[in-house]
């Protein structure tokens, strides 16, 4: 088995908001090889990411793989809802770093 970062892989790893609730992060990879291979591992997942954000496995709203893009989207419920008391990153543009050292073997 080999370690694959996901950050060699990736040419965008990007978090933002999904209204004020929820974070969507963005994973579009530099070839569709690399994808495929991402995709056919199935190496993010809904349980990875509820690890990867400590957060529960129902707190995953979604990870889509799309094709055309070759790229992946993941949506999490927000901790804290955007602009409240405690919240520190309103616009949900930098929760994106533990993708940003996430690896898998394969």
């Amino acid at each position: 088995m080999k370690k694959y970062n996901l950050i060699d892989m990736a040419s965008v790893i990007r978090s933002k908001n999904s209204g004020p609730y929820e974070l969507t992060f963005d994973i579009i990879f530099k070839t569709f090889e690399e994808y495929n291979f991402f995709k056919d591992h199935q190496a993010l997942t809904p349980e990875v990411m509820a690890n990867l954000y400590g957060i529960e496995v129902s707190d995953v709203i979604q990870v889509i793989y799309f094709d055309p893009a070759k790229a992946v989207k993941a949506t999490i419920k927000r901790p804290i809802p955007s602009g409240s008391l405690g919240e520190t990153d309103v616009y949900g543009a930098q929760q994106h770093a533990p993708l940003m050292h996430y690896s898998f073997e394969a």
